[in-house]
């Protein structure tokens, strides 16, 4: 093991099929909460190649304590974890596995959708606490409503064509995608987008552009009792704006997965809100995406050292 380079795995496991891809590495697991101070030392003391992201954020002092570090390789899509300005100044690539967890993201997201349209975790405690509400409850009917897509990648357009199914019309706000799905209709605004969608689902990256996309200023063009939900990332939305508008009624109620903060802890803002149903960042987490995010990570790091390795011999002839 002394003479194998090190991938360290911000994370404390790992699927068997990727640990096996990585044979000819000695893999090192910095538990399920690494700090930047424990990374810093794990890398000081094993000087790896690569990392593999699961759990943390990789700065540029965790980069820096790693000089041989030539790949960080995300267990996922989202990259906005990892200091992407530091990686390219220090040469160091950068890759995610997009599209791994698509399937178990998009039936997250359709969980929340409909738990939230149909009362399902309020129903269920007013039930069990002897409640019965036949009389006077009433669900929301998704056939026939618009639901509005921000973003539209991988995830976005599995989502949309299960809206379709669903017989809902569908809207897309996207400026980076060159074409849409045949059951999208493009809106170039996220302005138009709000005010037209009864169901809001966000599926972009989290970047300093779209930070806090979801605001007082954007909330105000919503329809009202409209649905949100967010199985992107959390930073998108500011939470005293969306709590503001749940408590108020603006919106129907809201799906969250992701927060500005991670993990989130009690106290936080979301407890004793009743239109909100919370989830702890799981969307993505399924027995086959588990598999499939991890191979994709653990691969791109072969890839990217192989490729490393080709040059350093073709330098050497």
């Amino acid at each position: 093991m002394a003479n194998k380079k090190v991938v360290i795995v911000t994370g404390s496991d790992l699927a068997e099929q990727a640990i096996e891809m990585l044979q000819g590495f000695e893999v090192v697991f910095a538990g399920r909460q690494p700090t930047e101070e424990g990374l810093i030392a794990l890398c000081e003391q094993h000087n790896p190649v690569a990392i593999l992201v699961r759990y943390g954020k990789i700065t540029a002092k965790i980069m820096d304590a790693a000089p041989a570090l030539k790949v960080i390789s995300k267990h996922g899509s989202g990259i906005d974890v990892i200091d992407l300005a530091a990686a390219a100044e220090r040469n160091i690539a950068v890759r995610s596995a997009p599209g791994a967890n698509a399937a178990a993201v998009a039936e997250h997201t359709w969980a929340l959708i409909l738990a939230c349209a149909k009362s399902v975790v309020s129903l269920d405690a007013r039930l069990r606490e002897g409640h019965w509400d036949k009389a006077t409850h009433k669900s929301i009917e998704l056939e026939g409503q618009t639901l509005g897509l921000i973003g539209l990648g991988a995830i976005g357009s599995r989502v949309a064509n299960i809206g379709h199914v669903f017989g809902m019309r569908v809207l897309a706000y996207d400026p980076y995608a060159k074409s849409m799905p045949s059951v999208c209709e493009r809106t170039d605004t996220l302005t138009d987008l709000l005010s037209r969608s009864d169901v809001i689902s966000l599926h972009c990256p989290l970047t300093d552009e779209n930070r806090g996309m979801i605001n007082t200023e954007t909330l105000a063009h919503v329809k009202r009792n409209a649905i949100l939900v967010n199985t992107a990332r959390g930073g998108l939305i500011e939470d005293r704006s969306l709590l503001a508008a749940l408590k108020d009624r603006t919106l129907h109620s809201a799906g969250l997965d992701s927060f500005t903060s991670e993990p989130l802890t009690a106290p936080h803002i979301w407890q004793g809100v009743d239109n909100i149903i919370i989830s702890p960042h799981i969307g993505g987490v399924s027995a086959a995406s588990y598999i499939k995010m991890g191979t994709v990570a653990a691969g791109n790091i072969v890839d990217v050292l192989s490729a490393a390795d080709e040059r350093t011999l073709t330098v050497s002839r």
